[in-house]
């Protein structure tokens, strides 16, 4: 059975919110910290408020109908990036269905949406730590570069 990319729509909600939360739940298990403060019904308005207005794109990885995964995607803006481009602020695959092609195909739609939208490149972040080296080399194999740099953050009140 062959997998499906499909674009979510707002009744994927749910499905978007319970795979992000096993995102996080994953990232916070490997940083062994509280790094996310994850909400499921919050999390549900959130995605479908955004997929609605057109902010926010998630691209589902379906087997058999089952959900085994998902790539979200928003248009951002930056100067040193010579124009528009797209960023993917989560990305995910069930464990089970891992080095089978999934995440490889979730990106190569992701390339093909932004290139449709002129975007000049994707751009992802993953922790430089030893946790997620099989995450980097996975990135690295499918054509994104290190460009520098940790993402940080800073909560505001």
């Amino acid at each position: 059975m062959a997998t499906q990319i499909v674009q979510a729509r707002c009744d994927d909600a749910e499905v978007v919110a319970t795979l992000v939360g096993e995102l996080l739940h994953e990232i916070m298990a490997a940083l062994k910290e509280q790094a996310f403060h994850f909400h499921y019904d919050d999390t549900v308005i959130r995605v479908r408020s955004w997929l609605k207005d057109g902010l926010y794109t998630v691209l589902l990885a379906r087997k058999g109908g089952e959900p085994i995964g998902f790539l979200a995607l928003y248009q951002s803006y930056a100067l040193y990036t010579e124009g528009v481009y797209g960023t993917i602020p989560e990305f995910y695959v069930r464990p089970a269905h891992r080095s089978k092609g999934v995440g490889a195909a979730l990106l190569e739609q992701a390339r093909r949406l932004g290139q449709a939208r002129s975007w000049r490149r994707l751009e992802v972040t993953t922790p430089p730590l030893p946790q997620f080296d099989r995450t980097l080399a996975f990135y690295q194999r499918e054509g994104f570069s290190i460009s520098g740099g940790r993402k940080l953050k800073r909560e505001l009140p």
